[in-house]
Formats: structure tokens, C-alpha cells, sequence
């Protein structure tokens, strides 16, 4: 059992998605100094996205001026990969909650940013674009980055302004024609992994608002504007992006990727495997190591242990889980492929107390799961 596929999810609060492989990779060779390991980091879209498909695939990280969210002056970045086919972009670079800090208005906040990162990579010959949906400030549909990007957003006026989540229902009409060119031939994936609609109790207002400082009176005006704007795009775009699974994703992101550059929102985890090949390491792979923070019935939605199972089952490869914790409704990733679960944690303890002993946690499990494979290897 030589060959040797890695590929977790972050541990939230406690590990990163590359800690946790490192722990990992530790452990095996100490068992197996001659394996064949291949690690493949995994990120969620949100901070930290481009950093874990570099480490994954290689690259090269790319630094660019443009706009934060208030349309200061900042430095943002985006990883190219696939010898510079490929731009991979984090909206929250220059679009999410670190760079506002306390400075919550999710009213105000724009993606402008986003869409300048956008054209860098169009301009330097990118092909394909994956852009990561997570960690946003802003409720702004991704009306910003689509005027960074040559749509025009028209009020009652005729006058051309960029919509942020308070003013979207100022939006009379919506005037594609100078929109990037590249951005019309290029195939571009948003890595999205929630399935809220645009508006309504579970939409992007709602939902995701109150932690980016919206109160009860914003959440009902940010809802109604995302409302507003989806009306036009309708009867502007002929797309119905409302009820559009994920639409809701990013302050209404998810429904601005679709509508404005006809993106197709994809579950983090598929996307993450197609760029690395991962059905292509199952091809030689004799197990594939897996895990997240905690397994039950939500990883069961497509979070990243069920999606690397159930490729796995495809190509008939054991996927052994190691996880922080295990809840109700985990025994169900059973029947997606997953072969055994393990939990990292000894002793029935809070988070709180057991967060701070998860990297020697994980590698304890690790180094008895080693210990019986090897005894099977003999």
C-alpha cells in the first residue's frame, strides 16, 4: 500500500486543510518511509482558496491593484495554475470580511474588486475561470464586479452608477453590450457550496447578513433590493436567478455569476478534484485519506468527504475518514463510499478544550491507523 491520496478539508477553528495533510503525510512515512503521497489541500471558495489549489497543482500567484470594498486602493491577488490557463480567484481578496474589519455595512460594500481581478487574468490569456464564493462583506448581487467589467447598471435617470446592496433597486436597466469580450468565451466555475436562493427567509440577506453587521431593519431593506434587482435581471437577461439553488451564495453573488457572465455554480469539492485530476491519482491510488472537522448528516449534502467518496467508490478505492467528531446521521457516508470513520478526538471533552490538542489528536489516530495497516501490509 504505497500510493497514497490526501485530500481533507480544513478542521474549522482548529487546522488548516494543508496542516491537517502535513499531519498527515508525517505519520505515514513514518510507517511507510517509501510511500507515494499525493496531498491535495482543499478550500471551501473561501479565504485561503488560491493558496491551497497552488500547493495542490502548482502555479504561480499573482498580485494586482484594484479595489476593496468601500473602492479603496488596495492589493489583491488571484493564483494561476494550468500554465496560466486557469485563474483561480477568492472574491474574498479584496471583496470579504478581513479587509473590512469592524467596518460592518454590508449595504455599502461592493465586488468591484472582484471583477478587476477578473479582467487581469482575461487579459493575461486565462481561459477558464474558477472563482471562490466564501467570506464575502458585501450584498451587492456581484453588480460590482459585473460594472468593473463593462455592464452597465442604468437608474430611472439613464445615468450609469455601480449598485451596492443598498441601492439595487435603483437598477432601471441593465445594458450588457460592453461587457469584457473574454469574459463572454471564457468558461468560468464559481465554487459555491450552499443552496440558498437569492431572497426570502432563506436568502442571502437573511441568512448570511447578520454576520456581516446587518440589523433586522437592514436584513428587510438588503432583502428587498436583492427582490428589486432580480426583477430586472428577468426582464433585462431573460434569467431567473430567485429561486436558483445557490443564487443566495456571496451576498447574491451566486446569482450575479450566473446572470451576468453565465457562470455555472459547482459544489466546492467537485470543483477542487476536476482542476487537481483527482480521478486521475484514483487511477494508481491503493487508499485515499480523507476528513473534516466534523461528519454527519449536513456532509452529506456534498461537503468534501462524501464528494471525494464517492468518486473513490467509483473507481473501487477504500476512503478512510479522520475526523474531529462524529455525529448523528455519519453512518449514511457509509453507503457514498466511505469505508471507515474515525474520530480524532480521546475523550468526550468541549471544543473548546479539545481544539487546542487537535494537530496531536490527529496524529495519534493517524499513527494507530498506520500501525494496522501495516500489520494488514504484512
Amino acid at each position: 500500500m504505497k500510493n497514497i491520496v490526501l485530500v481533507p478539508d480544513s478542521f474549522k477553528g482548529t487546522m488548516s486543510s494543508a496542516q491537517v495533510c502535513q499531519v498527515m503525510e508525517e505519520q505515514i512515512l513514518r510507517h511507510i518511509p517509501d510511500a507515494r503521497i499525493s496531498k491535495i489541500p482543499v478550500a471551501d471558495g473561501g479565504e485561503g482558496s488560491v493558496d491551497c489549489f497552488l500547493a495542490a497543482v502548482g502555479g504561480e500567484k499573482v498580485i494586482v491593484q484594484v479595489k476593496g470594498p468601500y473602492m479603496e486602493e488596495m492589493e489583491g491577488f488571484y493564483g494561476l495554475i494550468d500554465g496560466g490557463k486557469t485563474a483561480v480567484i477568492e472574491m474574498a481578496a479584496c471583496a470579504g470580511l478581513p479587509q473590512v474589519g469592524d467596518n460592518l455595512h454590508p449595504n455599502q460594500t461592493t465586488t468591484y474588486g472582484v471583477g478587476q481581478l477578473m479582467a487581469d487574468a482575461i487579459g493575461r490569456g486565462c481561459i477558464k475561470l474558477v472563482i471562490g464564493l466564501g467570506g464575502s462583506a458585501t450584498n451587492d448581487m456581484g453588480a460590482g464586479a459585473a460594472a468593473a467589467l463593462g455592464i452597465k447598471f442604468l437608474n430611472k435617470a439613464g445615468e450609469a452608477f455601480v449598485p451596492v446592496g443598498g441601492i439595487l433597486g435603483e437598477i432601471a436597466s441593465i445594458d450588457m453590450s460592453g461587457l469584457l469580450p473574454g469574459i463572454r468565451k471564457a468558461e468560468i466555475v464559481a465554487m459555491c457550496d450552499i443552496d440558498n436562493p437569492l431572497y426570502g427567509p432563506n436568502g442571502a440577506a437573511y441568512i448570511f447578513g447578520p454576520q456581516k453587521g446587518a440589523d433586522e431593519a437592514m436584513v428587510r431593506r438588503l432583502d428587498g433590493q436583492l427582490q428589486m434587482a432580480a426583477g430586472v435581471i428577468k426582464r433585462d437577461l431573460g434569467t431567473d436567478v430567485a429561486d436558483l439553488p445557490g443564487a443566495g451564495a456571496a451576498g447574491g453573488m451566486g446569482a450575479g455569476m450566473v446572470a451576468f457572465f453565465g457562470a455555472r455554480l459547482e459544489m466546492g469539492i467537485e470543483t477542487v478534484l476536476d482542476v487537481v485530476g483527482f480521478d486521475r491519482l484514483l487511477e494508481r491510488a491503493d487508499v485515499v485519506f480523507t476528513g473534516e472537522g466534523r461528519l454527519d448528516s449536513q456532509s452529506l449534502r456534498g461537503k468534501v468527504v462524501v464528494g471525494v467518496a464517492r468518486r473513490a467508490k467509483a473507481k473501487e478505492v477504500p476512503v478512510l475518514a479522520v475526523v474531529g467528531s462524529v455525529s448523528e446521521g455519519a453512518e449514511a457516508a457509509y453507503n457514498e463510499g466511505v469505508t471507515a470513520i474515525f474520530s480524532i478526538n480521546k475523550a468526550p471533552i468541549p471544543f473548546s478544550e479539545a481544539k487546542g490538542k487537535s494537530v496531536e489528536n490527529l496524529a495519534f489516530t493517524m499513527d494507530s491507523l498506520m500501525r494496522v495497516m501495516r500489520i494488514q501490509a504484512n
